[in-house]
């Protein structure tokens, strides 16, 4: 997912907490459901990080003195900084309803 095209804050804002729980009647579920989203989230994050910062690594342990700076690497790093938190991410996508919960206790 592109999460640079998400309308997510990039600073947090105060939510009004009845309103955020409409969806489930508990609020601690729908902390719950937005915390696990956020987790989900920070997994894939790190993951694609990972991935593309592996093309930069370096192999070659004989000299530890030197560090070699590139700048594609600090252009990557700093893209993922700029990003919103996983929390506010995950946050908008359940205000937004594109998040799919299911509680199995409720539908016994």
């Amino acid at each position: 997912m592109d999460y640079k095209k998400s309308n997510a804050p990039l600073t947090t804002i105060t939510r009004d907490v009845n309103s955020l729980c409409e969806n489930t009647g508990n609020v601690y579920e729908t902390v719950m459901i937005i915390a696990k989203r956020a987790n989900q989230i920070s997994i894939e994050l790190k993951d694609e990080i990972k991935r593309k910062l592996e093309e930069f690594a370096n192999n070659n342990v004989d000299n530890l003195e030197e560090v070699f700076e590139n700048r594609e690497q600090i252009e990557i790093s700093k893209y993922y900084e700029r990003l919103p938190k996983p929390t506010l991410l995950a946050t908008q996508e359940y205000i937004e309803d594109k998040t799919y919960f299911n509680n199995p206790l409720k539908n016994k």
